[in-house]
């Protein structure tokens, strides 16, 4: 406290700068920039799906099911080429319609979605997993995904995937090892004996 000639007195007060060096702010940008943010889903496909090897890069059979995914017909919903990921919106087969809401599904056997993922597989090729599914039920208190079903092969759905993966294969090609697979299919392991 200062007093002076005038009999009025002024408090000061001294505080010290407190600064936040730069560099604390460079490492959370960059740790935000490391963060891995994905557009797939939080679960694996089914293992009932359609699998294929083609002879291209992810990118490129994510970026060519931007253009096939629309010429079916179906609308797409989530796609991301760096996740070799999309798909589409639930689709009515019957009705040839798009359906955006539950509520708008009138016909739950009949309406699918189909789901994509690219995975590298060996340098320049993808596994491509084909995922038709549909509801048999509809119940709004439980996730979409604990209600789905894989489609049986003589679905509409199961032929719409089936021709996705013949147009990916004519326009990118099977490596030879893919195509020995699909002339000689490995068999299932026989079951181990029961013991008596």
């Amino acid at each position: 406290m200062r007093n002076g000639n005038g009999g009025s007195s002024r408090v000061v007060t001294h505080t010290a700068r407190f600064r936040t060096p730069h560099s604390a702010f460079h490492i959370l940008v960059f740790v935000a920039a490391c963060t891995p943010v994905t557009t797939r889903p939080d679960f694996r496909p089914d293992p009932r799906a359609l699998i294929v090897t083609l002879d291209a890069r992810p990118e490129r059979v994510t970026a060519a099911l931007d253009s096939l995914v629309p010429a079916e017909s179906l609308e797409v919903a989530h796609t991301s080429v760096r996740d070799g990921y999309l798909e589409t919106a639930w689709y009515d087969t019957q009705a040839h319609r798009t359906r955006h809401h539950g509520r708008e599904i009138t016909h739950l056997a009949a309406t699918v979605k189909l789901r994509f993922w690219a995975d590298p597989w060996v340098p320049g090729q993808t596994r491509l997993t084909v995922e038709p599914v549909y509801r048999p039920r509809y119940d709004p208190s439980r996730v979409e995904r604990d209600l789905e079903e894989i489609v049986p092969k003589e679905h509409q759905a199961y032929k719409i995937a089936q021709r996705f993966v013949d147009k990916l294969k004519e326009r990118f090609g099977v490596p030879k090892a893919a195509q020995e697979e699909e002339r000689h299919p490995t068999p299932p392991p026989s079951p181990s004996p029961t013991p008596p």
